[in-house]
């Protein structure tokens, strides 16, 4: 589905990516790990066109993305949930998940957003709706509150709802498991893999190596811009360089 081929990515005279290929199919899970500064987020950045790239094609399905812009990318399929979440605060849940209904919809923004009952009239958003409340119980309990004042794990949980609400067909989610608790972040990595196993693609950037690893098919390593090691999850976390960098101390 997604394949990227020697991607580089410049800021100014610095390379964040250099030479970067990648491939993720329909029911995969690829974790890309590394250290801090390592090009995870640029590489998320790339994909899903929210910077340029100096070099190398990014294609989706066979189609060349390169000169696509972010948002024609979202229709086509991507749903790209950033580090930090990014929801809109002062708004509410269920007017978040509206916003992310927008490019598999075609009706007005602030006409959804400013009449629930035409909303309710719309059956292929309400059915997307119905799908992320039963992903999120939660959400569907505070759908009338306002998103700001969601806990931290709830607020994560808002941000990849308001994705799924654009029937992405490839997922890349920036650090979803930063500053939650652990009982949260295993929600998190169930619920990835139950994705996963519904047939969605997903590109997951992730500090916590382990967690991520444990539910990965396979795995890319990144260092300072460039790919040093690649393949089955289960053989990375066999790999001495890697477990010396990264799980040692979690796994050695």
């Amino acid at each position: 589905m997604l394949k990227v081929q020697d991607i580089t990515v410049r800021y100014g005279h610095v390379t964040a990516l250099r030479d970067v290929s990648l491939s993720v199919s329909p029911g995969e899970i690829v974790t890309v790990i590394g250290s801090n500064g390592a090009g995870k987020s640029t590489l998320l950045k790339a994909v899903s066109g929210m910077i340029p790239l100096s070099g190398g094609v990014v294609s989706l399905n066979g189609t060349n993305l390169n000169e696509v812009p972010a948002h024609r990318r979202t229709g086509m399929g991507i749903g790209y949930i950033p580090e930090g979440r990014e929801i809109f605060a002062p708004i509410s849940v269920l007017d978040n998940l509206l916003l992310g209904a927008y490019s598999a919809h075609n009706g007005n923004l602030w006409h959804m957003l400013a009449d629930v009952k035409w909303l309710s009239r719309q059956s292929d958003v309400r059915e997307r709706l119905d799908y992320v409340f039963s992903l999120f119980p939660r959400l569907k309990e505070r759908e009338g509150q306002i998103a700001g004042s969601l806990s931290g794990g709830e607020q994560q949980m808002l941000a990849v709802g308001r994705a799924l609400m654009g029937r992405p067909r490839l997922l890349l989610l920036d650090e979803p498991s930063l500053g939650l608790a652990p009982q949260v972040v295993r929600e998190i990595m169930q619920l990835l893999r139950r994705l996963r196993d519904a047939g969605l693609a997903i590109l997951l950037v992730e500090q916590d190596a382990v967690s991520s690893l444990k539910i990965s098919d396979t795995a890319v390593v990144l260092e300072r811009g460039r790919v040093i090691a690649s393949g089955a999850a289960r053989d990375i976390m066999r790999d001495d360089r890697v477990r010396q960098a990264y799980l040692g101390k979690l796994v050695g």
